[in-house]
């Protein structure tokens, strides 16, 4: 007997073995059962989630010879038909490879003939999107107003490829990525039923490869069987798809926190060396910052982050060592070092750059944090505050709007070494005013981020504090948003380069 691959010998047969689309499932029987069946259905969702299979199923459900009934017996002639692909009465169409007007004006005289045996004469078209646009407004009419025994079932991964007209005609259901728990579910089915070995692990890294995509993912199983020669391990699944460990990204963020360059820069050289995909290394990395984000602000719910309990306890406990601050702060330069790499002819410089931006520097000691807390606890900071008290006078030079910009940048230098992030956010402002010890920092329009997370009162304080103390005078801080022009991000980003590697920019011929 020949052998058939898990993606057509696990695909569903009937309504209750589709995985991941219930509310999909839920509207199709209810139909069925109360005989409200539209003319026309546009399946519309990512690959692999199961749209032909839904529309087979559903042709079933409407031919059966019970039918039509939500429960498609999958005995009688017609339904073993439909499942074979030889039904003279489900006809599918590739819209990819039968796309012309001339494919279309068949199919419009076909129309016409009713079913051979069947109760309904059922269309199937997949990938309907190729059609070019003489076709779809030579199917508009026959769509609009069919035989009563047509029923036309389209699918399509691109609907906004799909004409306003055709859409107006079809009633539209929106198939869903499928999450990965229930792709880990469904594996587990397979591996039970067909008495194979796999680490769970394995499952975890073939369901987060395969993107929301349940074919895909029965597609990298069966690779992963064929490749082992027994169980099938983590270390193979790795190998063979080029994937990277979940603990690699946990290292990484450790490295980044405990402001550990050399460790962080390690950390890639070893990805790299193992012939890993950078780009998807980095969106990977990205993903994970996205997670902490999560675990920080809903407490690592596991219908949020989508990865299993004991990964979502991880990534809890990790995200205790961020602030908000920070996670943003990373997410802001792996994104920029994402724009980068697709500009470069290499992923590594711009990552290595990005790293090494992200954990230089010295971590900030306790008893720093706790004298920021507790200003009591500082006696020294509490004399310069005295003094600044004393000394203060808006007619002096140290008061003025000059002197505040001729030392921002050693503002901006003492506030990152106290905290990075308000030194990164409060980089994209400008001094613009200082009257009766209010100085009003102007942002871009672009930047309601960067205000927002600075008027946080710890963050305000921060800065008050440290621009106080520089400027021997108190005054509070004002944040605006302006039409002023947002900083060059190359420009930035260059800068932030030089800045790491201690570097400066030399002309050609010097």
């Amino acid at each position: 007997m020949p052998y058939t691959v898990f993606a057509l010998k696990w695909r569903p047969v009937n309504f209750e073995e589709i995985v991941g689309q219930e509310n999909i499932v839920s509207t199709l029987k209810n139909a069925i059962e109360k005989k409200r069946l539209a003319h026309a259905y546009l399946f519309s969702g990512p690959r692999g989630v199961g749209k032909t299979s839904t529309a087979r199923i559903f042709a079933k459900a409407l031919n059966c010879k019970t039918g039509p009934s939500a429960q498609p017996c999958n005995k009688c002639p017609s339904c073993l038909e439909i499942a074979q692909a030889r039904s003279l009465d489900v006809i599918e169409i590739d819209g990819a490879s039968n796309r012309g007007i001339d494919e279309v004006r068949v199919l419009r005289e076909n129309v016409k003939f009713p079913p051979s045996s069947g109760k309904f004469k059922i269309y199937i078209i997949d990938e309907v999107h190729m059609l070019t646009v003489e076709a779809f407004n030579a199917l508009l009419k026959t769509l609009e107003e069919p035989p009563e025994f047509v029923k036309f079932i389209f699918a399509t991964t691109q609907p906004n490829k799909v004409i306003p007209t055709i859409l107006s005609r079809c009633q539209r259901l929106d198939f869903r990525r499928i999450p990965v728990l229930e792709t880990i579910k469904q594996l587990e089915k397979i591996i039970r039923e067909e008495k194979i070995e796999v680490d769970k692990e394995v499952l975890f890294a073939v369901a987060k490869a395969s993107d929301g995509s349940l074919r895909d993912a029965e597609s990298i199983l069966d690779q992963l069987i064929s490749f082992s020669r027994g169980k099938v391990s983590l270390k193979e699944a790795i190998s063979v798809l080029g994937l990277v460990e979940q603990d690699v990204l946990f290292q990484l963020a450790d490295a980044i926190i405990d402001k550990d360059p050399r460790q962080a820069l390690v950390i890639l050289n070893q990805v790299i060396d193992e012939g890993k995909d950078l780009s998807i290394f980095l969106s990977n990395l990205i993903e994970h910052f996205r997670n902490l984000m999560i675990a920080k602000v809903a407490s690592a719910d596991a219908a949020l982050i989508d990865l299993p309990a004991e990964i979502c306890n991880r990534i809890l406990e990790q995200s205790h060592r961020f602030s908000l601050e920070d996670i943003f702060f990373v997410f802001n330069v792996l994104v920029n070092t994402q724009e980068m790499a697709r500009r470069m002819d290499s992923s590594r410089i711009p990552f290595e750059i990005a790293l090494v931006r992200l954990s230089h520097g010295k971590k900030p000691h306790e008893s720093n944090a706790a004298n920021l807390r507790h200003p009591e606890k500082a006696p020294q900071e509490n004399k310069l505050e005295s003094k600044a008290q004393d000394d203060n006078d808006p007619s002096s030079d140290s008061g003025s709007l000059d002197a505040v910009k001729e030392k921002w940048q050693q503002i901006i230098d003492g506030l990152g070494k106290i905290k990075m992030s308000v030194a990164t956010y409060l980089n994209e402002g400008t001094p613009v005013k200082l009257d009766k010890g209010v100085l009003t920092v102007s942002f871009p329009e672009n930047c309601f981020l960067h205000k927002e997370s600075l008027e946080n009162k710890d963050n305000r304080a921060i800065i008050e504090k440290n621009i106080g103390q520089l400027l021997n005078m108190n005054l509070r801080v004002n944040f605006i948003l302006s039409k002023i022009q947002p900083q060059d991000t190359d420009t930035s980003f260059m800068k932030s380069a030089l800045d790491a590697f201690r570097a400066r920019v030399i002309k050609e011929g010097q």
